[in-house]
This record gives C-alpha cells, structure tokens and sequence, in this order.
C-alpha cells in the first residue's frame, strides 16, 4: 500500500484531526484474517466483509481508517475498532 508522505501529511482523523500513521503489515493481516473470519464490525456496527489493502491508525491507536483500491475511507463510521492488543 502506498500513500505518499505528502498526503499521509495532511490526513488527520475527521473525529479527533490526531495525525494517522500508516497500518503495519502484521496489523492488515490480522485483521483481514478476522474479517475473513466475520469477526469486525465498524464503528457504525455494520460488519466489514470486504478485505483492506491497507489502514490509517489514528495516533491514539483505537481506530483504522480502511484503504480499499488505494483510496483512504475517511469516514467516522466506516473506522474500524482497534483492539488494545492489535
């Protein structure tokens, strides 16, 4: 997944405006592995069915902003819970 620095610079969370930093691999894949397993809802408790190629973390690190098709879903309701241990 890649975002430039440029945009990733100006993309702040639309809730908080804290800065996101780009999800790590191993956290993509673990939760993609739980959305295969229909285990994530987001924030708006719709379950997520649709694998991300890639995840903005809020910088207090309980949400994701999904990346589907290299386009950031910067929408309140579409972030995604963090657990404390992801």
């Amino acid at each position: 997944m890649a975002i430039s620095k440029e945009l990733l610079d100006i993309l702040a969370c639309p809730e908080t405006k804290q800065p996101l930093t780009l999800a790590d691999e191993a956290l993509v894949a673990r939760l993609n592995e739980r959305i295969r397993q229909g285990q994530v809802t987001n924030r708006a408790g719709t379950p997520v069915t649709e694998p991300i190629d890639g995840g903005l973390v809020r910088q207090d690190g309980r949400y994701l902003y999904p990346i589907r098709d290299d386009i950031p879903i910067m929408l309140i309701d579409e972030a995604i819970p963090l657990e404390p241990d992801a």
